[in-house]
């Protein structure tokens, strides 16, 4: 079983950055750690994920502007935001699967998930 506790969201103005944490326990596991969205209405989407070696990917629609990062001696993933824009707005869930690598960008490929934390860009 792992819990993941998210942090860091809020609300900035457009073009504004924020940094998500997202801290799994218990901690010494192999984990692929990623990050969703979900906006009122839509389905939920992947943004990014970081395998237990460090290598990231990322959704087109972030990249560039975006970067996951981690420390894996505490199984925490961070998400750093720049250049945030209105469509950026949504719940983001951080989610995790046990393992060395990611392999899937499905949400149901994803065993452990985060309660969320919104980030609200606005002016």
């Amino acid at each position: 079983q792992v819990e993941l506790v998210e942090s860091g969201g809020g609300w900035v103005q457009p073009g504004g950055s924020l940094r998500l944490s997202c801290a799994a326990s218990p901690t010494g596991r192999d984990l692929c750690m990623a990050w969703f969205r979900q906006a009122p209405g839509k389905e939920r989407e992947w943004v990014a994920y970081i395998n237990s070696y460090g290598r990231t990917d990322y959704a087109d629609f972030v990249k560039g502007r975006f970067t996951i990062y981690g420390d894996n001696d505490k199984n925490t993933a961070f998400l750093q935001m720049h250049s945030l824009s209105f469509e950026d707005t949504a719940t983001y869930f951080c989610a995790a699967e046990p393992g060395t690598g990611c392999y899937s960008w499905d949400p149901a490929e994803f065993d452990y998930w985060g309660q969320g934390t919104q980030v609200t860009v606005s002016s």
